[in-house]
C-alpha cells in the first residue's frame, strides 16, 4: 500500500476551511490547526499549534481530542496524519511508537470524516525547500546547491528519511525506509560494537546506532567492552557528557554516532544523487551540532575516491523539525484535493 492513505467514510472533498495536521513521532506529536487562507498568496494559516508528549496519553485519539478541547475550539472534521513508519492495511506498523494507530478507529472516535496518511518524512520533505537552510546551519559542503534531488535525514527515535525529487508539475516526494538497513561498520571500534550487539551474527538496522536510543546503545555497550558499568541513563545525557568531555564512553559514543550518521548520508547521498543537498532534521541533532562539526562526519561522508568529488559538492545543513512536519502534511494534503479540482489550485502552495 501506498504511503499515503485515505480511510473509508470520509467526504469526497478535501476541506476547504479548518482542517487538523498533526506530525506524531515516536516521542512527541505536533498537532496543528490549519486553514486555507483567503488570500491566494499566502496558501495556508496555522490557527494553533501545540507539541505534545505521546507518553502523556494512552492513545492519539485522546491526544488529538486534548488539542481539539484545547485549541482548536470549532468543530474539525477533517485530519491529515504524518506518521512515523508505514501503513499496512488498517494500522500504521512502526517499532517506535508510543501505541498502535488505526486510522479507521481514529476517525470513528472523533467522528472524523476524513483521515488522510502519509509518512512523517515525506510530509518533511514536502515542506523542505532551499528556505529552510536559511534557518539551519551549514554543516558541511558549499553554500550553495545545484537543482536536483534532496535528501531529508532524521535520526530521533527512530532514523527515517525521504528524497525529494524535483519536476516540471511540482516535486514529488519518495518515502523510505532506510533506517532498517543493516549497520554497516567501518572502523574495528564499530565492528566490536556490532559483534556486542549481534553476537550470534544477524541483522542490525543503522536506527539502532543512529538514533536517540542508539545513542544510548552505542554507550552502554562500550561501557561494557571497556569493562565500566554505564551510568549514564538518557541520550540527552550522553550528549552533554560528551560536550562536557566528563565521560570518555560518551565522547566515544558520540564519535561512533556521529561518524556513522556521516556514512548512512554519504550512502544515500550517492544512491540518490542528492546534489540539491542534505538536510538533518530534528532538535535533537540541532542541539549537538558543534559535536557534529568536530567529530568524523563529514570524513564518512565523503567516502572516498570518485565518490568524493560528487559527495563535496552537496551541501550538508542541519536545522530543526518544528512547525516543518505539519506543514509538509498540511501542503501533501491540500496538493492531493487541488489535484482532484476540490480546492483552488493556490491552495497547496505554503509561503
Amino acid at each position: 500500500m501506498n504511503a499515503a492513505t485515505d480511510y473509508p467514510g470520509r467526504q469526497a472533498n478535501t476541506p476547504t476551511t479548518s482542517f487538523l495536521a498533526a506530525d506524531v513521532g515516536g516521542t512527541h506529536a505536533r498537532v496543528a490547526l490549519m486553514r486555507v487562507s483567503p488570500d491566494p498568496g499566502r496558501g495556508v494559516e496555522v490557527l494553533a499549534y501545540r507539541k505534545f508528549v505521546c507518553a502523556d496519553f494512552p492513545g492519539l485519539a485522546e491526544l488529538l481530542q486534548a488539542f481539539i478541547d484545547g485549541d482548536a475550539q470549532v468543530p474539525v472534521r477533517h485530519c491529515v496524519l504524518a506518521c512515523a513508519g508505514q501503513v499496512m492495511g488498517d494500522e500504521v506498523l512502526n517499532d517506535n511508537l508510543a501505541w498502535p494507530i488505526h486510522p479507521p478507529q481514529l476517525r470513528q472516535a472523533l467522528a472524523l470524516d476524513d483521515v488522510a496518511v502519509l509518512n512523517d518524512f515525506e510530509a518533511l520533505g514536502y515542506a523542505f525547500d532551499t528556505s529552510i537552510a536559511r534557518n539551519g546551519r551549514r554543516l558541511c559542503g558549499p553554500a550553495i546547491h545545484a537543482d536536483g534531488p534532496a535528501l531529508v535525514i532524521g535520526p530521533g527515535t527512530g532514523l527515517g528519511a525521504a528524497v525529494r525529487l524535483p519536476g516540471p508539475a511540482g516535486d514529488v516526494v519518495l518515502t523510505t525506509e532506510v533506517g532498517q538497513m543493516d549497520f554497516a561498520p567501518h572502523s574495528i571500534r564499530e565492528r566490536e560494537l556490532l559483534a556486542y550487539l549481534a553476537p550470534d551474527g544477524g541483522y542490525v538496522p543503522y536506527e539502532h546506532i543512529v538514533s536517540g536510543p542508539g545513542l544510548l546503545t552505542a554507550y552502554a555497550a562500550l561501557c561494557v567492552l571497556h569493562g565500566e558499568t554505564p551510568r549514564l541513563a538518557t541520550p540527552e545525557a550522553v550528549t552533554a557528557a560528551a560536550a562536557a568531555c566528563s565521560d570518555a564512553r560518551a565522547v566515544e559514543a558520540v564519535e561512533v554516532f556521529c561518524a556513522a550518521l556521516g556514512s548512512f548520508a554519504g550512502s544515500l547521498a550517492m544512491a540518490f544523487m542528492a546534489v540539491g543537498g542534505v538536510y538533518l532534521a530534528g532538535g535533537f541533532l540541532y542541539s549537538m551540532f558543534t559535536l557534529l562539526e568536530r567529530s568524523a562526519f563529514e570524513e564518512r561522508f565523503l567516502h572516498g575516491r570518485s565518490a568524493r568529488a560528487l559527495l563535496s559538492r552537496v551541501p550538508v545543513w542541519v536545522t530543526e523539525h518544528g512547525r516543518h512536519g505539519v506543514l509538509g502534511a498540511a501542503r501533501w494534503y491540500l496538493r492531493r484535493g487541488a489535484a482532484a479540482g476540490a480546492i483552488p489550485r493556490h491552495a497547496g502552495s505554503i509561503p
